[in-house]
């Protein structure tokens, strides 16, 4: 809530200067705070601003989802609202995407000392990962500022999954695109709501979705388990046939600790999969919207927002 303020400040100056009209979808995912009553007063006092609630938390990616469904505009940047990505790299996407011709336009951190030593290691662990199971088309270290095409954000919102991530969804199209770099800044206001279970929920989602490298990993996992039990089915006839066994617990346990975990783990892998299949054939909705001030006026919810800014005709 205490940011929002702050983001008007610096975001509207910004989209007013462009030469375009424009529309800010500012999304609100379920915040518990004032925020939709700051969101209704700027809607009244900045024609542009359009305000979207969801009826509940439904996650970052899924309010952003949710943003770009609603969207209308020729191009659409998506920008979270703690002013870490500055919106004044706005104007410098917009100018790159029409000058070149291109559909997306990637906000790429050249500078991330603001961000502790903590999140700067597990993020490069992560890109790297990503870039090492599949999804090497992301460019490192860009995260979800970015702008995109009407075609690019049209191809998006024709993609079935409800659990995108589309920090690796979008560079997985393939559509023409470049980068702006820009100075990771300090969170503007408040404290960040992303736990650490988000973070892993993010990277088991984004495995899950873009490569079948852990499914490979359990057919190697059984090839390499299957060798190792026949050379000890081996070892163990030799063993009888020259006569120097001795009975003992401690191979016994051993085997079977090891063959037990690595059977739980190819489970396990292979329930993600199975649990994702599962969700896709229920076709549940990512997210419900309760309110659209385009489309009718009802008194403020709660939520935290996500805001999107959009340049149309």
């Amino acid at each position: 809530m205490d940011v929002l303020p702050l983001l008007v400040e610096r975001l509207r100056p910004v989209l007013d200067g462009i030469d375009t009209t424009y529309e800010v979808v500012a999304v609100d995912d379920g915040s518990a705070d004032a925020t939709p009553v700051l969101l209704q007063r700027y809607h009244r006092e900045w024609p542009e601003l359009r305000v979207i609630r969801l009826r509940a938390n439904a996650g970052h990616q899924a309010a952003i989802s949710a943003g770009l469904v609603a969207s209308r505009g020729d191009y659409v940047v998506t920008i979270d609202a703690d002013l870490q990505d500055p919106p004044e790299t706005i104007e410098e996407m917009f100018t790159t995407a029409r000058a070149e011709g291109v559909d997306v336009v990637y906000g790429v951190r050249s500078d991330r000392s603001t961000d502790s030593v903590f999140k700067r290691q597990t993020a490069n662990a992560y890109y790297k990962i990503m870039s090492r199971i599949g999804a090497g088309n992301a460019p490192g270290s860009a995260g979800d500022f970015r702008l995109m095409s009407r075609a690019t954000v049209d191809a998006v919102n024709s993609l079935p999954e409800h659990h995108r991530v589309l920090r690796l969804v979008v560079p997985a199209l393939g559509f023409p695109s470049r980068t702006v770099s820009y100075k990771r800044e300090v969170r503007a206001a408040g404290s960040s709501k992303y736990s650490l279970g988000h973070m892993l929920q993010l990277s088991l989602d984004s495995m899950t979705s873009v490569s079948m490298l852990p499914l490979r990993l359990a057919t190697w996992f059984g090839l390499i388990g299957s060798l190792v039990a026949g050379a000890l089915v081996c070892y163990a006839v030799v063993a009888d046939i020259v006569g120097s066994t001795t009975p003992g617990w401690t191979s016994i346990v051993t085997a079977v600790a090891g063959f037990g975990a690595v059977q739980l783990l190819c489970l396990g892998l292979l329930g993600e999969y199975v649990g994702r299949t599962y969700i896709m054939m229920q076709g549940r909705p990512a997210y419900f919207v309760a309110y659209d001030s385009a489309t009718a006026e009802s008194e403020p919810d709660e939520a935290s927002a996500t805001a999107l800014a959009g340049a149309r005709r």
